[in-house]
């Protein structure tokens, strides 16, 4: 899944969760249970993401609804072999960004 959010320092719950097409409360659960995801939280303690926080959330949606892996199977995969499965999970979305630009330049032949 390639995630379309605007630039910007931090990204509310509520973009992120649109951004993912999932609830918030799903956001919030992966928040306590993978401790890869450490928003910042404001004073009245709504969260704000930052990139990196997206793309530990790209990763764990990954593992969790494109490929299957229960909880502690993704927890264990990204203590185990983060920075192999990050390597991989970029250059698999770069692989399908170019995909995308392929087929965009077929249509316009």
């Amino acid at each position: 899944m390639h995630v379309e959010l605007p630039e910007k320092r931090y990204y509310s719950i509520g973009e992120v969760a649109e951004a993912f097409n999932v609830n918030t409360s799903l956001i919030r659960f992966w928040e306590k249970e993978f401790d890869a995801l450490k928003p910042k939280k404001n004073a009245k303690g709504n969260r704000k993401f930052t990139p990196d926080d997206i793309k530990n959330l790209q990763l764990i949606f990954h593992l969790v609804k494109e490929r299957g892996f229960t909880l502690e199977g993704a927890k264990i995969h990204l203590k185990e072999g983060k920075k192999k499965t990050l390597n991989n999970f970029e250059i698999i979305r770069k692989l399908e960004s170019i995909k995308a630009e392929l087929v965009k330049i077929k249509s316009q032949l």
